[in-house]
């Protein structure tokens, strides 16, 4: 049962798959901080200084009376909120990951095609007597018709 394990574990797909969790996961951290750091600012900017991490619907207050100045100053309160920029934040990072899973997949679907494409026939069959002939034969050699 070890030995069934270990080859298993050792197939390509499944060390290909644990690889591809580990860049996947790293992946997600890369796309959080371009849509945190880099897309949502300007955006926010352009909508007069929103920060969208701080949109929220407060459903109860806390133990401080409202307001509250950010979400942080609410959840610390003991607040309970509808956090909709963060559901914002993560849907737009969502789409990114989702976009450049779409054209990683075009691409290997473009590359499989490619090694798809069959070769050039080298050979033909002979009319009269159906056997494989060389395509630039002009005369079978085993029943001697002109082709």
């Amino acid at each position: 049962m070890l030995e069934e394990f270990k080859k298993f574990a050792l197939k390509g797909s499944v060390v290909d798959l644990a690889i591809g969790i580990i860049i996947g996961s790293s992946f997600s951290s890369v796309v959080n901080s371009l849509v945190d750091d880099i897309i949502m600012p300007p955006i926010g900017l352009l909508l007069n200084g929103v920060d969208f991490s701080n949109i929220y619907l407060l459903l109860k207050e806390g133990s401080e009376p409202k307001p509250y100045a950010s979400l942080s100053v609410a959840e610390e309160a003991g607040a309970v909120t509808l956090n909709l920029g963060l559901f914002i934040n993560a849907l737009i990072s969502f789409l990114i990951v989702a976009f450049v899973v779409f054209f990683l997949v075009k691409a290997i679907n473009r590359l499989r095609k490619e090694e798809e494409q069959p070769e050039e026939p080298t050979t033909k069959q002979c009319q009269y007597c159906m056997t494989e002939i060389p395509i630039d034969a002009v005369r079978c050699p085993n029943c001697t018709s002109e082709i």
